[in-house]
């Protein structure tokens, strides 16, 4: 897949934009935040297929563990990347939320940016908060 990304925004409720979500604590002495990576049907179907070969027809326990596995790949490439600026965080177990309209609360209370991604197969979105 070749995301195009959109522009970020500040979220202003808690509502997630797709129908299943991962989400992962990152703390840290210097700060603390959180991490969500939500995907539309399509995308997440889509993503399993790709990876493992086999197409799901529904959001499943499959689905679930490898959008957890993708949480926790992209929330350790930002960890790799904030420990660089010397920023140490330690990452929680990612857990996974499923159904439209589900919402995404962050474990810390500080603006939530919104980066919206654009797939063939539809959109998904990162968003992160960080403790003010």
């Amino acid at each position: 897949m070749q995301p195009q990304v959109g522009k970020p925004v500040v979220k202003d409720d808690n509502i997630a934009r797709g129908v299943v979500t991962g989400f992962i604590d990152l703390m840290g002495e210097q700060t603390a935040g959180s991490l969500a990576i939500t995907f539309s049907e399509p995308v997440a179907l889509d993503l399993v297929e790709r990876m493992l070969g086999e197409r799901p027809t529904k959001i499943d326990a499959t689905v679930r563990d490898l959008v957890g596995e993708m949480t926790n790949m992209v929330s350790g490439g930002a960890k790799k990347i904030l420990s660089e600026q010397g920023y140490e965080f330690y990452l929680s177990q990612p857990v996974t939320f499923v159904g439209q309209g589900h919402q995404v609360l962050h474990s810390v209370y500080g603006p939530k940016i919104l980066l919206p991604f654009h797939v063939e197969s539809g959109d998904f979105v990162v968003e992160v908060c960080f403790r003010e």
